[in-house]
C-alpha cells in the first residue's frame, strides 16, 4: 500500500472528468503501488477492482486450454484495467498482470458501476475508453495478422514508449508475448532495430533512439487506437 493521495496519481480519463463527477468519485479511490507482474485479475474470476494507473504497464493476456498465451493490450496512464468490469461484466477468460509496476488508484468494481449509474458523463466517458480499448485489441489482430515481427515489435515498443516515456523495462521473454513469437524471433528483430539505429537494446532494458523512424516502421499497424483515444477521450 501506498501512502500517496489520489491527488499524486495522473490518470488520464480521470483528468478529463468534470469537476463534480471527480469529486464524487474521489473518496471511493484508494492509492496503491502495484509491483512488477503483480495480478490484477485471473481468467473467469470476479474482478474485484478497477485500477486508475498513473504509471507503470499493465498488459491483458489471452490464455486459451492449452495454456498458450499472448498480449491482446496494454494499459498505462491513459486509462484502467478492467474493462469488462466498465461494461457490467464480472469476470472475464483473459488474465491481467503488472508488466511494469507503478502508482494507482484502485475502486471496488461495484462502487464503479454505482458510480456509472448515477452520472452519465462518468458512464460515457468510460464507455468510450472500453470502446477505444477494443479497437487497441482489433489492432492487435490485424498486426499480428497482417505485419512482419519487426513491424510489431515496432509498435508495441512505441505503445509502450506511449506510456512509460524514455527507457523501457522490457525483457526478451514478455517482447515474446507480446508478440506471440519464440524468443529467439524477438532477438533477431531486436537486433535489425538496433542495427538500423532505432534503438539500443540492452538486457531487460530498451531505450528509443530515433521515435519517428519506429513510427514509420510500424507504418499502419500504429496509430488507430491512438487517435481514437484522442478523437474521443483527449478532446473531450
Amino acid at each position: 500500500m501506498s501512502s500517496n493521495t489520489s491527488a499524486d496519481v495522473h490518470n488520464l480519463l480521470l483528468a478529463a472528468l468534470a469537476p463534480q463527477d471527480m469529486a464524487a468519485l474521489s473518496p471511493l479511490l484508494e492509492p496503491v503501488m502495484l509491483k512488477q507482474n503483480e495480478i490484477l485479475f485471473e481468467p473467469n474470476t470476479p474482478i474485484q477492482y478497477v485500477y486508475f494507473f498513473g504509471g507503470g504497464l499493465s498488459s491483458e493476456i489471452a490464455i486459451n486450454a492449452g495454456s498458450n498465451r499472448i498480449e491482446v493490450g496494454c494499459i498505462g496512464r491513459e486509462g484502467l484495467s478492467g474493462v469488462p468490469a466498465v461494461l457490467g461484466v464480472d469476470m472475464t477468460p483473459h488474465q491481467s498482470f503488472m508488466q511494469v509496476g507503478g502508482p494507482a488508484l484502485r475502486i471496488r468494481s461495484s462502487e464503479l458501476q454505482q458510480a456509472m449509474e448515477a452520472s452519465a458523463p462518468l458512464r460515457k466517458l468510460l464507455l468510450r475508453f472500453a470502446h477505444v480499448f477494443m479497437i487497441q485489441i482489433a489492432a492487435t489482430a490485424l498486426a499480428d495478422g497482417k505485419y512482419s515481427v519487426e513491424q510489431r515489435l515496432a509498435r508495441w515498443l512505441l505503445m509502450c514508449h506511449d506510456r512509460l516515456g524514455g527507457e523501457l523495462p522490457l525483457t526478451h521473454e514478455f517482447l515474446a508475448l507480446m508478440l506471440g513469437v519464440r524468443r529467439p524471433s524477438v532477438t533477431d528483430a531486436l537486433h535489425i532495430l538496433e542495427g538500423n539505429h532505432l534503438i539500443k537494446a540492452e538486457r531487460g532494458l530498451v531505450t528509443i533512439r530515433n521515435r519517428s523512424t519506429l513510427e514509420a516502421l510500424a507504418g499502419g499497424s500504429y496509430g488507430i487506437p491512438e487517435a481514437e483515444y484522442r478523437r474521443l477521450i483527449s478532446r473531450n
